[in-house]
């Protein structure tokens, strides 16, 4: 879209039609007056690293960082589902968490016997790799504090939630430790952007 008619939209519709008619490129050019086909990159790409947009400046990079930054606190404040049904609200309940981060995160979502959550732990940051997911780590905290089971739960930052062949490896190495202290994983959610994959629903968690 030109400017000429990104300005025609924005005269003719403003808010009226609610915010959801702009698209990403569009909400970024409202907030920091860029042109909104500078934005040709992923959202993702633009909070890591907006000065390579043409026209931002130091000023209109704080702009960015402050939407990330904004966006990242509201989610974080929303109130998850005190009850994980399905992948669905696991991946709800992620996703508040893991939504804005730029670095792959593995974490653990501990629950009890009604599939409520009772935990979340941060256990690595960096690339996905069993050295750095060690059984111990993910089941610790999952015994202290008396968790029936345990969800698996990592980012892509990358956008693309298809598990890894590494992925796989981490996951079954983590049920059958599961299995020793009997704290079952009952899935491995992946998110990637807006999408996620269930392990479990995949047949993965084997």
């Amino acid at each position: 879209m030109c400017r000429k008619d990104f300005d025609n939209k924005v005269k003719e519709c403003g808010s009226s039609y609610g915010m959801d008619i702009y698209s990403d490129g569009e909400l970024l050019s409202l907030a920091t007056g860029i042109a909104p086909e500078k934005f040709t990159g992923t959202l993702q790409e633009t909070f890591d690293n907006p000065k390579k947009i043409d026209g931002i400046g130091k000023r209109k990079e704080l702009a960015v960082f402050a939407i990330r930054e904004i966006s990242k606190r509201y989610l974080k404040k929303q109130p998850p589902p005190s009850t994980i049904h399905g992948p669905e609200d696991a991946a709800a309940y992620a996703r508040r968490q893991l939504s804005m981060e730029a670095k792959e995160h593995f974490c653990v979502m501990l629950l009890n016997t009604k599939n409520h959550v009772i935990g979340w732990h941060v256990i690595s940051i960096g690339s996905l790799t069993a050295s750095v997911v060690h059984p111990r780590e993910v089941f610790v905290p999952a015994i202290v504090h008396h968790a029936a089971s345990i969800i698996l739960v990592h980012n892509h930052p990358s956008g693309d939630p298809s598990p890894s062949r590494e992925d796989i490896a981490v996951t079954q190495r983590l049920v059958k430790a599961g299995k020793i202290v009997d704290i079952p994983p009952i899935d491995h959610i992946i998110i990637g952007g807006s999408n996620f994959v269930s392990m479990k629903e995949k047949g993965l968690l084997e």
